[in-house]
C-alpha cells in the first residue's frame, strides 16, 4: 500500500484537489495521537519561547553580543514553532510529528554548542550572542543561557511524544512506493550541510575570537559540531526513508529550520560586524537548510506514466537515471581518490622557519586507502560489474575516513600550538615579536579534507544509486534473500571487527596507538567511522539480496585488510614496532567476512 492508496474512500469533504501543491500539503492525515501530539505542539512552542528569551538576555555577565542579533535570533526560534501549530491546527499529524522529529534531532547538538558559553565563552565563536572586548579567563555565564538551555531541553522531551504519531502515519502508508526519487535530493543536502558544520563558522580578524573548524575548536563546541554533522544527514535519511510523505516533509523542514538557525547567524555577523568576515562552511549550512526546507513543498511521490497532474511541477520532476547516477558514483569514488593520493604524496605540515618538517606515517595508509577506493570505482562503469563494484565503493570510502582522520590528526597535533603573530589580528605591540617558529598546516591537509568530503558523497550516491538499480530492475518480483545459515559468519566477522578497530594494530617504543575505549582523540573519529561503515554492511546483509550481499562482504573486508595493513604501511616508519593483536583480529574478521561472501555466492547459485 502506497500513501496514494491509503484513503479508498477518496478525500474528505471540504478538502482541497489532491492534484494541487497546495492540497498535497494541506490535506489532513490520519493516525494521529491527538493528546501527545498537542502536548508535542506544546513544548516545542514553550521551548521557542525560551530560546527567544535566552537571546534577549546576555549570555555572559558584562558582556554583550557582537551585533544586534536579538531579531533575528527570535525569528529563528519562532518560525520552527510557528510551522508546527500550524500543521497541528491544519489536521496534518504527519507533517506535525515530522517537524518535530527534524527539530529534536537536531537539539542535542545546538544543546552542546550553547553549553560551550558554560564551559568557556571566551572560546565560543558565537558573536550573535557574545563577543569579547577584552581578554576574559573563564567568564561566568549569564542569565540569557539558562533559557537557551531549556529551550533545547523541551525540544528534545517534544520529540518522544510526537515519535508514536510518526511511527503510526508510517504504518498507515504502507510500503515506502520505490518511485519517490525526488526525496533522494534531501541527503545529498543532509552531507553537504553535514560538510559545512565541520568548517570554521566565520572568518575572523578579531584577536578576542579565533574562528577554528570543528576538529581545532574547543571540546564543547567540537563535540557540538560533530554531533550535527551527524544527525544532520542521519535525521535526514530517517525523512527519506519513511512511507508518510507528512512526516518525511516535515523531517525535511524541521531538519532545515534547526540548520538554518545555526548557519544563519555567523553569516550575518560575517556581514555586519568589524573584522569579522562570511565563511564558506556557515553559508554551505545555509543553503542546505534553505533547499530542506524547499524541497518539503515539493512532491515526494512521482505521479503515475497515466495519471494527469496538474498544478505541481515537482510532480513531474525527475531525477537522472541509472548511467548519471553511476557515473557520479564512480566519478565522485575516483576524484576522492586521486584527492586522498594529493593528500598522502603533497607536505603534510611546512615550517614557519628554519625547523626539519617532520615526516606523517599515515600517510602511506591514506595511499592505500586511495587504491582500495580507486580499483572498484573504474568497474562502476563496466555495465555488468557495475552493480557488485557500486557495493564495494559504498564501503571501502571508510577506509579514507580511516587514513584521513589519522593524517588530520597528526597535522593538528604539531600545529594546534604554533605561534600566532597579533599583527595579523589588528593588535599592535610595543615591543615587536620575535620570528614565529613551528609548524603550519601543508597542502596535504587540504587534499585530505577534500578526499573525506569527496568519499563521503561517493558514498551517498552509491546508496542513491543502489536504490535507482532496484527500482529499475527487470525483476520486479525477485524478493530472494541470503540464507540463514550466513548469519553466523557474519555476527562472528563483526565481533571480531568490534575489537580489530578497538585495538592497537601495532605496538613501538613510545607509540601510543589512537584507541576507541582509551586515549581517544582526532584519529579515532576515523576509527570509529570505519568500524561504524562496516558494522552497518553486516546488519544490512540478512535483509539483502545476494549481489548487494556479496559486495557489502566484499567491501567490508577490504576495509578491515586495510586495518590489518597499517602495521607495514604506518608501522614500518617506527623503530621497533611489532603486532598487535589488533592485526590479527582484523585478518581474521577479513577472512571470516569474505567466507560469509562465499557462502551468499554460493547460496545464491544453488537457489538459482
Amino acid at each position: 500500500m502506497t500513501s496514494r492508496s491509503r484513503h479508498p474512500g477518496g478525500e474528505s469533504a471540504g478538502q482541497a484537489d489532491p492534484g494541487t501543491a497546495s492540497a498535497e500539503l494541506l490535506r489532513s492525515e490520519p493516525g494521529a495521537r491527538p493528546r501527545a501530539l498537542l502536548l508535542s505542539a506544546g513544548l516545542v512552542s514553550a521551548g521557542a519561547v525560551a530560546l527567544a528569551a535566552g537571546a534577549l538576555m546576555p549570555v555572559i555577565r558584562g558582556g554583550s553580543a557582537g551585533f544586534t542579533a536579538a531579531p533575528l535570533l527570535v525569528v529563528l526560534a519562532l518560525a520552527p514553532a510557528a510551522a508546527v501549530l500550524y500543521a497541528l491546527v491544519s489536521g496534518r499529524s504527519g507533517l506535525t510529528a515530522g517537524l518535530v522529529f527534524g527539530l529534536t534531532a537536531l537539539a542535542p547538538g545546538r544543546l552542546l554548542l550553547d553549553l560551550q558559553l558554560l564551559a568557556d565563552g571566551s572560546l565560543a565563536a558565537r558573536p550573535e550572542l557574545f563577543l569579547a572586548d577584552r581578554l576574559l579567563a573563564m567568564p561566568q555565564a549569564g542569565p540569557g543561557l539558562w533559557p537557551l538551555v531549556a529551550g533545547h531541553l523541551l525540544t528534545l522531551v517534544a520529540g518522544a511524544f510526537a515519535a508514536g504519531t510518526a511511527r503510526d502515519e508510517a504504518e498507515l502508508a504502507g510500503e515506502l512506493d520505490g518511485r519517490r526519487r525526488w526525496r533522494l535530493l534531501g541527503p545529498v543536502l543532509g552531507v553537504a550541510g553535514g560538510v559545512g558544520l565541520l568548517l570554521a563558522p566565520i572568518g575572523s580578524g578579531n584577536a578576542y575570537l579565533l574562528a577554528k573548524n570543528a576538529f581545532e575548536g574547543p571540546t564543547v563546541a567540537m563535540a557540538g559540531y560533530l554531533l550535527l554533522a551527524a544527525l544532520l544527514p542521519l535525521t535526514v535519511l530517517v525523512a527519506v526513508s519513511s512511507p508518510s510523505a507528512g512526516v518525511g516533509k516535515g523531517g525535511f523542514a524541521g531538519a532545515g529550520l534547526a540548520a538554518l538557525a545555526v548557519g544563519v547567524p555567523p553569516v550575518v555577523a560575517g556581514l555586519v560586524v568589524d573584522r569579522l568576515s562570511v565563511a564558506p562552511g556557515s553559508v554551505v549550512v545555509t543553503i542546505a537548510g534553505l533547499a530542506l526546507v524547499g524541497l518539503a513543498f515539493t512532491r515526494f511521490d512521482v505521479a503515475e506514466a497515466d495519471e494527469a497532474v496538474t498544478g505541481d511541477l515537482a510532480g513531474e520532476a525527475r531525477l537522472p537515471g541509472l548511467f548519471w547516477w553511476r557515473l557520479a558514483t564512480g566519478g565522485l569514488a575516483l576524484l576522492a581518490a586521486g584527492a586522498a593520493a594529493a593528500g598522502a604524496l603533497a607536505p603534510v605540515l611546512k615550517a614557519n622557519g628554519p625547523t626539519p618538517v617532520p615526516e606523517t606515517p599515515a600517510r602511506w595508509l591514506l595511499l592505500g586507502a586511495a587504491v582500495v577506493l580507486a580499483v572498484p570505482a573504474l568497474f562502476v562503469f563496466v555495465p555488468r560489474l557495475s552493480a557488485f563494484a557500486r557495493g564495494i565503493v559504498a564501503a571501502t570510502w571508510a577506509g579514507v575516513v580511516l587514513a584521513g582522520a589519522a593524517v588530520l590528526s597528526a597535522a593538528l597535533s604539531v600545529t594546534e600550538d604554533k605561534a600566532v603573530d597579533p599583527a595579523l589580528f589588528g593588535v599592535d605591540l610595543p615591543v615587536p615579536l620575535p620570528d614565529k617558529v613551528g609548524y603550519s598546516a601543508g597542502a596535504g591537509v587540504t587534499w585530505t579534507f577534500i578526499a573525506l568530503v569527496l568519499a563521503a558523497l561517493a558514498a551517498l550516491a552509491a546508496v542513491i544509486t543502489g536504490v535507482v538499480e532496484r527500482d529499475d530492475s527487470d525483476e520486479e518480483t525477485d524478493e530472494t534473500r541470503v540464507s540463514g545459515t550466513v548469519l553466523t559468519p557474519v555476527v562472528a566477522a563483526a565481533v571480531l571487527a568490534i575489537a580489530a578497530f578497538g585495538t592497537p594494530v601495532f605496538g613501538a617504543p613510545g607509540y601510543t596507538a589512537p584507541g576507541l575505549w582509551s586515549n581517544f582523540g582526532a584519529a579515532s573519529w576515523g576509527v570509529l567511522g570505519a568500524l561504524a561503515v562496516v558494522l552497518g554492511l553486516y546488519a544490512l546483509v540478512p535483509r539483502s539480496r545476494p549481489v548487494a550481499a556479496a559486495s557489502a562482504l566484499a567491501g567490508a573486508a577490504l576495509v578491515l585488510g586495510l586495518r590489518a595493513a597499517e602495521l607495514p604501511l604506518v608501522g614500518s616508519e617506527y623503530e621497533g614496532s611489532s603486532a598487535g593483536v589488533g592485526f590479527w583480529l582484523a585478518l581474521g574478521g577479513a577472512v571470516v567476512t569474505l567466507v560469509a561472501a562465499g557462502m551468499v555466492v554460493a547460496g545464491s547459485r544453488r537457489a538459482g
